[in-house]
């Protein structure tokens, strides 16, 4: 009780109750509005208005007893804290502990606590996914059995029963706070809205209600809304949006897909709050967990920390990447030069052998039976014991075998110098250490490698590399490896991936010879010759091959025997891999050269019993043991079951890995419990090495008579500038360090700066350790370069002098030389990450995450740590598996923490956070996790993720600056400007309409049928084909005619003139008739594109919209179309009584009305042209006849259309270009139209092309939709078309009908595909028309081939355009959108001054022509708002001309080619509808450019759309794999947005194919699929916010 009263008191006195409030002073009641303003406003960040406010009200808040609550929590940190000073060598005897992270460290995860302590619990949204993606089984259930490799990593074993923590230090004195203060600690953090604590060591505290929590982002989400409505732009180019007259939702798409809107709402309990009602830009009210979990991540982007800027000019065409500054205030090393440590000189000793070999063959002789190694089976038992006799002769037989017995072709297979492959499991040392001898005694050099488990190990591909270049042929290996190895059909082992032919040869002894009496291995004294070459793994992933001559592994011997003091005949265990680095050098090596015993313990024992090794060194009394600190760890966790076991025996136990961070906690830990067991704290002995130099520096035995051992604790914030500071003040980001004792005998050791010249460093640098010595390896295996800058790197003073003749190797350990001469080491260099000049260590990150509760959250310890380069800098990525019963919120829970704890206590973001499942991490050899095969994984979209958090907000701080926008100049200075740039005005014109032809006088179409009807009456106009290529129907003129009136005489009864008459047929020649018909009657047609059957619940509230939006008073349809309109679906899908009158044209008696009607001026309308714009908007446009008479006539002269001439047309004819040319442009022109509905593609998707060729087509147009058709389905079929005669030479234009940019990449593939069957390479080109003039571009038949001109995508954002070269970075294909018609005049104008722009200028697209449509048909009382889309004037050069403003952005550009008139020809080119583009920092983008680099960042994203919500950008992207692909997608999204448009993506979204509505045309529909995101109806499978 006590605890709860205290935290309510605190929070009292924290927040200033109203009474406080009104007694505050009036000059600090208006500093703190001025805060609130400021921080309201974004001028002042969350952390900066707390730190300001809470010093502002200080001194008014009641004191506890008079002491200020915050010194007292200080005051456990620090008393918690002592033991970090250095040298305090105080050992609480602590239990230990049955966690599962690797190396635990009390002070590390205390400090991670109390860093945690200091945020307030952030709410961030969760991430919501689909369940499916959920039930992920854990990989565990199938892990092979182990044989070398590891199938899980340096976990705890879980035993029963929990052991107690240690208790938390108390401060005497205030229980009660202190109590309090622990609580929050420890558990504050288990539910994301308990109230929280944060408290700052430096005396402030700052409490957040979860009540006030709430209330804070329900005021922010309303705040929100009313910004929202403030800055809903009018924007100009949308035409009048009609669908508000409906259900919102009734438009949903065009595309007849049964599945396509899911309206499937889920309630979610993950909510905290209730949800606040908000609308969308569009105001549609939005009641989801979408809408809240997009404010709460806005309430949680807080501005990135940005060090000062420089002041300079930013041109704001150039974007600039910020370049971060170095801090002046960093710290900077401050110390002498250091100087080259000299290892104590190599001792002589008397009867030394002269070589490995030499010792071997002395012991083998003269002590045969002195035992040289013993193995263990997995129960701990030994199996077998070598002795130097038996070593001596297996290797003996082994080497006679391998040079003499091994023969192809009469030759002999191997010939001395050449590589042999190891391949020996971990558990079977016995024939390892025979195969290497024999291999020493043959003079071969062996190349041991990890044993292959399956084709596809991590790695293995670069083992196989590895070979291929040292020219291996041969491997050894023992028969029950080789029985085990993965088979191909023939029963020989199967060659793996990237791995060279190999001869697989068993070295068990019957497959060895005896060799004749007088064979004998030539034993040499060592040389300079290669002896063997040890693997090693690179930070990128690629494998080397380390040489290591004689000469050099017998100096190692030397000095590992001097340093170590090792004696004949002394007993060690061993737990390491001997098959490299220290395992091989003292297990292998040595111990040979030494006569010493070793126990070698495998890997699989360990796993099974972590005391073996403890166990092993009491049993045989061993002298030393070489451990690494993973296996103190172990066995720590382990050994209470243990009471009668000495350690007394060891004078030495080696850490390999002491240059590990973590190997002090492991040390010490081990120390308190095993000090009982009669374990020396002086023989515990660190040592670091690395492949190259080998044994760099280790810590000698007590006997040696050495200095103590030292131990450091370093700041953080210090070593991440690479300078060395003992920490004093801030407690929680520090790393304490231990020494590696003294450089090995013979050797010298020096640091250099890691990048660029190798000066030494000074003494408080941290640098590259290098060493100098007799006893390294000599190169990288074929690799000259590499070997140059590694081994032979001459380290220079400040003044440029090498310090010495001898070259130096570079042991890629970061560390620096110490008081008394002692090596300390920080880190690896493959482990190192720069983030903006920062370094800092993937190990102290890893060990940061792992101290974080709750610990058992990561699987035995699995976590990945490192860094992708993105957007020109390191970004840093973790990744840890997660246990199989962790659930969602408990995922969310821990990383929101880990996020905390790593940015509180080495002040770095994490860009990216994932989640695996248990047991999928690719594994190295002995345990661990492969980092470069999981980073490659990454980068790859391959590692499968349960769980992603990413936050680029926090992390990307070097975005270049949001552009500001400039005070717009005045129309003189622009032309002046323009003038004296010498840039034209932008603006172009089609040729000249010219004389009037005979069939042109007529001013009305329905003249020029009857014209024709009696001129040439059996001229055929129409022919319908059917999905089988068959004619389904035909119409001459006299048949067209007389069709059209019966359908008139029907009409003009019942109608009156100018009623409006909805037409909803399929595609075909009833369509054609009845709309002459209705013009014959004076009625004006509106044509409708019929429900469709299967999908009538999308499809007809659409029908019903045009029908209600263009005031028909009939409609007229086919008897089958009828039924459909009255049938039990459509009463489900809209109220049918509200229809007007139907009547079917099917059976119309042959009557012939009377006379015709005639409008009395051409300025009538003559039909209504409704389509869904790609902003989602229902738009009418209202067409005159004199506007249809000139397009057709525009048409005519553009495509050379003449009775004698054929077109085909794949099209749907309801609207724009699709509807004139299927019902105007023939019985204008009298051409025969081959018509194909693009329905019938879809069952035969060859009709059209076949179409093509069989009528020997001229002039042919699709839609991208057809086209989409053909590439997809008939890509793979060109020869059996061929086959069929299919010949596309014919074709001189094949135009694709649009609204948009040109998909370049579309018609390229077209082309491509169908140049086999003669399609001409220029034959393909686009169209360009919109609402307020239907045809504008053409390409037509004659002019010059279409253009397409690179842009520079960055300048285009700032709405200019410059011209690059193909391939250049940024650069962005456009193509010409085809020919600009005659009689029509085009002019790129200013979206806002409206003013004429210049050529390198981005603007909007005005058109003026006879056939721009005269206004939106719209509801009554709207006409005002919209008639300057349709007759607006410049504001300033030419101010007469009557312009319509399209909508969309282009620029025109006068190319070198020559159009017919000989003039210049000036093309334009289409960039996007102004309604689509994304305003962001300041600039404008085009959603199809983000899209298409998403789509080709993995190959599991068949289809994007983008869109932006309250200033984030929303990334939708379709899903073509299996779900747990999905969240792969979420980085590689991320990162290709951040690197090609300089956008951080706010919220991806991963959704199933098909759920991106497209319409007819084959547009995105990109506003649709923004209400369903809003309203929830997407069914996505993952939703991820990005922080």
């Amino acid at each position: 009780m006590a605890e709860r009263t205290s935290a309510g008191f605190l929070t009292m006195m924290l927040e200033p109750t109203p009474a406080v409030a009104m007694t505050l002073p009036l000059e600090v009641r208006e500093k703190l509005a001025e805060l609130e303003l400021e921080l309201s406003e974004g001028d002042i960040t969350q952390k900066g208005y707390e730190k300001k406010r809470s010093k502002l009200l200080a001194p008014y808040i009641p004191q506890i007893h008079g002491v200020d609550p915050s010194l007292q929590i200080d005051n456990r940190i620090q008393a918690s804290s002592h033991a970090l000073l250095p040298g305090s060598k105080q050992h609480k005897s602590r239990a230990a502990n049955t966690r599962d992270e690797r190396f635990r460290s009390d002070l590390h995860t205390e400090a991670v606590h109390a860093a945690l302590a200091k945020y307030k619990e952030r709410k961030m949204p969760m991430p919501s996914k689909r369940r499916s993606v959920l039930v992920q089984s854990s990989i565990e259930a199938c892990t092979p059995p182990d044989t070398s490799s590891a199938s899980e990593d340096e976990g705890s074993l879980r035993r029963q029963g929990r052991l107690v923590t240690s208790t938390p230090y108390q401060a005497p004195g205030h229980p009660t706070v202190e109590h309090w203060f622990n609580r929050v600690i420890q558990g504050s953090s288990t539910s994301s809205s308990a109230s929280s604590t944060s408290s700052h060591p430096g005396g402030r505290s700052i409490i957040n209600t979860s009540a006030h929590a709430a209330l804070n982002a329900t005021a922010t989400a309303t705040a929100l809304a009313d910004l929202m409505a403030h800055t809903q732009l009018d924007n100009h180019s949308a035409p009048p949006d009609v669908t508000g007259m409906s259900e919102r939702t009734s438009l949903h798409m065009e595309r007849p897909q049964s599945g396509s809107v899911r309206g499937v709402s889920r309630s979610y309990n993950q909510q905290q709050f209730q949800p606040s009602f908000m609308e969308t830009a569009d105001g549609v009210p939005v009641n989801s967990r979408v809408s809240n979990k997009i404010q709460q991540l806005l309430n949680t982007l807080k501005r990135p920390k940005r060090p000062p800027l420089r002041e300079f000019f930013v041109d704001d065409f150039e974007e600039l990447l910020d370049v971060q500054l170095p801090d002046p205030n960093q710290p900077k090393p401050e110390g002498q030069q250091m100087t080259p440590l000299e290892g104590e000189p190599l001792s002589v000793v008397t009867n030394w052998p002269p070589s490995l070999p030499a010792a071997l063959q002395r012991w083998g002789t003269t002590q045969p039976k002195s035992p040289c190694l013993t193995a263990l089976d997995n129960a701990g038992k030994p199996v077998y014991t070598l002795t130097y006799g038996k070593l001596w002769t297996r290797s003996h037989k082994l080497a006679y075998t391998l040079l003499n017995k091994l023969t192809t072709r009469n030759e002999p297979l191997l010939l001395p110098g050449d590589r042999v492959a190891l391949v020996f499991p971990n558990n079977d040392p016995v024939m390892f250490l025979v195969a290497f001898y024999g291999c020493l005694l043959a003079e071969l050099v062996p190349v041991p490698i990890e044993v292959p488990l399956t084709r596809k190990d991590a790695g293995s591909q670069q083992i196989g590399f590895l070979l291929g270049s040292c020219g291996v042929t041969l491997a050894l290996t023992t028969d029950a490896c080789q029985k085990g190895l993965p088979k191909a059909q023939t029963g020989e082992v199967a060659t793996f991936k990237g791995w060279p032919r190999l001869l697989w040869f068993v070295t068990d002894g019957k497959h060895v010879a005896k060799p004749p009496k007088e064979w004998h291995p030539p034993i040499r004294e060592a040389s300079n010759d290669t002896a063997y070459i040890e693997y090693k793994t690179s930070k990128e992933g690629s494998t080397m091959g380390i040489t290591v001559s004689h000469s050099a592994m017998l100096a190692q011997c030397h000095a590992l025997t001097q340093a170590c003091g090792y004696t004949e005949g002394e007993t060690l265990t061993n737990v390491l891999d001997f098959k490299r680095e220290a395992g091989l050098w003292h297990g292998v090596l040595t111990s040979v050269m030494n006569r010493m015993h070793v126990i070698s313990i495998p890997y699989s024992l360990m796993k099974v019993n972590p005391l073996s090794w403890i166990q092993k060194v009491h049993t045989y009394k061993a002298r030393v043991a070489m451990v690494k600190s993973r296996d103190m760890h172990w066995s720590l966790l382990a050994q209470k079951d243990q009471r009668d076991i000495s350690l007394s025996s060891l004078r030495m136990l080696i850490v390999a890995d002491g240059a590990n961070p973590w190997s002090i906690s492991s040390c010490d830990a081990f120390l308190n419990v095993f000090q009982a067991r009669g374990l020396r704290p002086e023989v515990i002995c660190p040592c670091a090495s690395s492949s190259e130099a080998m044994t760099v520096a280790i810590r000698r035995p007590p006997e040696m008579d050495v200095p103590p051992p030292g131990k450091a604790v370093l700041s953080m914030g210090g070593l991440s500038h690479s300078v060395i500071r003992v920490d004093t003040e801030e407690k929680l980001s520090v790393l304490t360090v231990q020494d590696v004792g003294q450089a090995v005998p013979g050797a010298v050791v020096c640091v250099v700066r890691m990048e660029g010249t190798p000066y030494l460093c000074q003494a408080d640098e941290v640098g590259e350790i290098c060493v100098s010595s007799g006893s390294r390896g000599v190169a990288y295996y074929g690799l000259p370069g590499m070997t140059k800058n590694i081994f032979e790197t001459v380290p220079l003073t400040s003044s440029g002098i090498p310090i010495s003749d001898r070259p130096f190797t570079r042991t890629s350990l970061l560390g620096f030389v110490g008081p008394d001469s002692l090596v300390f080491v920080v880190g690896k260099a493959e482990g190192l990450m720069v983030v903006s000049g920062r370094r800092h260590n993937a190990d102290d990150v890893v060990a940061t995450a792992l101290a974080v509760e709750p610990m058992k959250f990561v699987y035995r310890g699995r976590i990945a740590v490192f860094s992708v380069s993105v957007l020109h800098d390191e970004r840093i990525v973790v990744v840890a598996e997660q246990r199989p019963d962790a659930s969602e919120e408990d995922s969310f829970q821990w990383m929101s923490r880990v996020l905390q704890a790593i940015d509180s206590i080495h002040q770095i973001g994490v860009y990216c956070l994932a989640l695996v499942p248990a047991n999928t991490l690719p594994k190295a050899p002995l345990g661990g996790i492969h980092i470069s095969e999981t980073k490659q994984r990454f980068l790859e979209g391959a590692l499968h993720p349960c769980n992603v958090l990413m936050c680029p907000h926090t992390c990307v701080t070097n975005l270049p600056k949001p552009r500001q926008k400039q005070p717009e100049v005045g129309p003189a200075s622009m032309i002046v400007g323009n003038l004296v740039a010498g840039k034209r005005i932008a603006q172009a014109c089609g040729r000249d309409v010219g004389p009037l032809e005979d069939n042109e006088q007529f001013l009305y179409i329905q003249e020029v049928l009857q014209w024709r009807a009696q001129a040439t009456p059996d001229h055929p106009l129409f022919l319908v084909l059917n999905a089988k290529g068959a004619v389904a129907s035909t119409a001459s003129c006299l048949q067209l005619h007389k069709r059209a009136e019966r359908v008139a005489a029907a009409l003009m009864g019942r109608l009156n003139t100018g009623d409006h008459v909805a037409l909803v047929y399929p595609p075909g020649i009833d369509l054609i008739a009845t709309f002459y018909g209705c013009l014959y009657a004076g009625c004006v047609p509106v044509t409708v594109r019929p429900p469709h059957p299967q999908n009538l619940a999308t499809t007809l509230p659409t029908v019903k919209m045009i029908v209600e939006v263009s005031k028909s008073v009939c409609i007229l349809t086919t008897q089958a179309i009828m039924k459909l309109l009255k049938s039990k679906e459509a009463i489900a899908a809209v109220d049918i009584k509200s229809w007007p009158a139907v009547m079917d044209t099917d059976d119309l008696p042959r009557k012939k009305g009377s006379q015709m009607y005639k409008p009395p001026t051409p300025e009538m309308l003559a039909y209504l042209d409704f389509s869904v714009s790609t902003t989602g908007i229902l738009a009418g446009v209202k067409m005159s006849h004199a506007a249809t008479s000139a397009l057709c006539r525009s048409i005519k002269l553009q495509c050379e259309l003449y009775p004698s001439r054929q077109i085909a047309i794949c099209l749907d004819p309801y609207c724009g270009l699709g509807f004139a040319l299927w019902c105007l442009c023939s019985v204008y022109s009298g051409h025969q139209s081959i018509l194909v509905p693009p329905l019938e593609m879809e069952t035969n998707a060859s009709v059209w092309l076949a179409a093509v060729s069989q009528y020997k087509v001229r002039v042919t147009f699709c839609s991208y939709s057809v086209m989409e058709m053909c590439t997809k389905g008939l890509g793979s079929q060109t020869e059996a078309l061929r086959l069929r005669n299919v010949n596309l030479s014919c074709v001189r234009t094949c135009m694709v009908v649009a609204e948009e940019r040109p998909r370049i990449a579309l018609t390229q593939s077209f082309s491509k595909i169908f140049k086999d069957l003669g399609l001409s390479p220029r034959a393909v080109s686009t169209t360009f028309g919109c609402r307020v003039n239907v045809a504008i571009c053409l390409q037509g038949t004659a002019g010059p081939d279409p253009t397409t001109v690179y842009v520079d995508m960055r300048a285009l954002r700032h709405d200019r355009v410059r011209l690059v070269e193909k391939g250049s970075p940024h650069s962005l294909p456009l193509m010409e959108s085809g020919k600009i018609l005659p009689g029509v005049k085009v002019i790129i104008a200013n979206t806002e001054t409206k003013g004429p722009l210049g050529d390198a200028h981005l603007g909007e697209i005005w058109v003026s022509s006879p056939h721009n449509a005269t206004g939106y048909y719209t509801v009554y009382g709207e006409e005002a708002l919209h008639a300057d889309h349709f007759n607006t004037k410049l504001s300033f050069g030419d101010t007469q001309t009557v312009w319509a403003r399209t909508g969309y952005l282009g620029f025109l550009r006068r190319t070198e080619l020559t159009d017919a008139s000989g003039e210049r020809h000036d093309a334009l080119y289409v960039v996007g509808s102004v309604d689509e583009t994304l305003e962001l920092r300041g600039m404008r983008y085009h959603p199809i450019d983000i899209e298409t680099s998403v789509i080709r960042s993995h190959k599991s994203i068949g289809e994007c759309a983008v869109f932006t919500w309250t200033n984030l950008l929303v990334v939708v992207v379709e899903l073509d794999g299996s779900e747990q692909e999905a969240l792969d997608l979420v980085p590689l999204v991320t990162n290709v947005v951040l690197e090609e448009h300089y956008l951080i993506v706010g919220v991806v979204v991963v959704v199933d194919p098909g759920v991106i509505p497209i319409n007819s045309r084959g547009e995105k529909q990109r506003m649709h699929l923004r209400d369903g995101f809003l309203a929830d109806q997407l069914d996505p499978i993952y939703v991820a916010y990005n922080m």
